[in-house]
């Protein structure tokens, strides 16, 4: 069975965004990108939320065709371009000829019982990148077997929670680990299911 993993950047005061919905005041430096790939290789499916799918699937793709990204970059195009995708969403509706317009689209109602096949079925882990909303949700059910939350040195004062509500089930800390060549720490977390 597949793991679930959330892994997300944050800040030393728990935003995973700026004001606004601006990912990019947060440190995404080069142990960043290659922690990124680390997670992709062990991956089978990305799971998105709309607002990080549309943000992914606009920025990924053009970045294989730039010759200045480097290699780590690269091979997180390759990588996410290659894999499985599916975006749990009311509103979105895919056009097939767009990038990533073969993703698949789940409706809130379905998304539940849908990533429950998913786990049960998809050889290498099932991975969620940005998408807190999603990810707060499947926390609070019982969905989510690790969290990886990259702890950013920054201090942030407003912007978007990482967490929406308060987690009733235990977490147990798994690991932790200064990413090398950075001041963003990893702390990740086993969830053991629902209080």
């Amino acid at each position: 069975m597949a793991k679930l993993i959330v892994s997300n950047l944050i800040s030393l005061d728990g935003f995973c965004a700026g004001p606004g919905g601006n990912p990019t005041v947060l440190p995404m430096d080069a142990a960043f990108d290659a922690y990124n790939a680390e997670r992709l290789r062990a991956a089978g499916t990305l799971l998105f939320g709309r607002t990080t799918f549309a943000m992914f699937s606009a920025y990924w793709p053009t970045v294989g065709a730039n010759p200045d990204a480097g290699a780590v970059l690269h091979e997180i195009a390759r990588l996410n371009g290659a894999m499985n995708k599916v975006v749990v969403s009311d509103s979105l509706d895919l056009d097939p000829r767009a990038p990533w317009g073969d993703s698949e689209v789940v409706r809130r109602a379905q998304a539940h019982g849908r990533i429950a096949q998913l786990k049960a079925s998809t050889e290498g882990d099932v991975l969620v990148f940005g998408s807190h909303v999603l990810w707060n949700d499947l926390l609070a059910h019982g969905l989510v077997d690790e969290l990886h939350l990259l702890v950013g040195p920054v201090v942030l004062g407003d912007g978007v929670r990482a967490f929406e509500q308060r987690v009733s089930a235990p977490l147990t800390l798994s690991g932790q680990r200064r990413l090398a060549g950075s001041q963003t720490t990893l702390l990740q977390y086993t969830c053991t299911g629902r209080a």
